[in-house]
């Protein structure tokens, strides 16, 4: 018989890493859905997922998690990178201790829980690691400038991370998530309107504002489901794809970006911010 598959899913609080856990939940898999609030994931333990509490910030939370799961389970053969958010709001005004605090969740945090799972995965020759990117790792916005050098941070992390551990038998896959309905978009809302709402880009970032309001009200971005489908895709897969691009407008954004080039996508994004 064979031995079921451990999964450590970030962010599991909501969206995309609760269905996450959902999805792998059914199909088998010893899941743990880590995030900070704990007190969120009440439907997640009547489920029969282990709920571990966890903040991607704090090197002592992660070490804690790890060994917890590694100690009862004796692996962890899945990680799915998720924990993440998006600061808005334009450069000049974004205080640097901010642009900091979101390298520190977004690519930080991933990168040190990366490392602390990789000598079990080493060790059993077996591994995949999913970073959950976003179509913002391959296009850009206006006031999303930090956001975005986290995403395209990530993708090149991931790329020399896929070369190193390949010998490993560890697969590295990245997730680029379009439009999906979350709490990400109203968290970048509020923080641009906290944070160039009032001064010299108050007019742009206000107007910016409203129209991801707007889109994060519309019925065209898809399901957070969408999303844990692929990444079940891709951990099941003997030989995942290196990138999966799902969701309202992924495969169009980074199909413009590349093919018409920046002064083109720059054009088109004014438009509609």
């Amino acid at each position: 018989m064979e031995t079921k598959k451990v999964a450590l899913i970030t962010g599991a609080s909501s969206g995309i890493g609760m269905e996450t856990a959902y999805k792998l939940h059914e199909n088998g898999y010893i899941v743990y859905g880590a995030a900070r609030r704990t007190e969120r994931m009440k439907d997640l333990e009547k489920k029969g997922i282990h709920v571990v509490a966890l903040d991607v910030t704090d090197d002592k939370s992660m070490i804690s998690c790890v060994n917890q799961i590694i100690e009862k389970e004796g692996r962890i053969d899945v990680l799915v990178n998720n924990a993440g958010y998006g600061s808005y709001g334009a450069i000049e005004d974004v205080p640097l201790d901010e642009a900091r605090r979101q390298f520190e969740v977004n690519i930080f945090g991933l990168a040190r829980l990366t490392q602390l799972v990789l000598p079990q995965m080493r060790k059993n020759h077996y591994g995949k690691i999913v970073n959950i990117s976003s179509m913002g790792g391959k296009v850009y916005t206006k006031f999303g400038g930090w956001y975005h050098a986290t995403k395209h941070a990530l993708e090149g992390f991931s790329d020399s991370l896929r070369l190193e551990t390949k010998g490993f038998g560890i697969d590295v896959v990245v997730v680029e998530p379009g439009g999906i309905k979350t709490e990400w978009g109203q968290i970048a809302v509020d923080n641009l309107k906290k944070t160039s709402g009032s001064g010299p880009y108050a007019s742009s970032a206000n107007k910016s504002a409203d129209n991801m309001e707007k889109l994060y009200a519309n019925n065209q971005l898809s399901d957070a489901k969408v999303i844990a489908e692929v990444i079940y895709k891709s951990v099941t897969a003997r030989r995942p794809r290196i990138r999966y691009a799902k969701g309202y407008m992924a495969k169009p954004a980074i199909f413009m970006r590349k093919w018409f080039g920046d002064r083109f996508f720059d054009m088109v994004i004014s438009r509609m911010s």
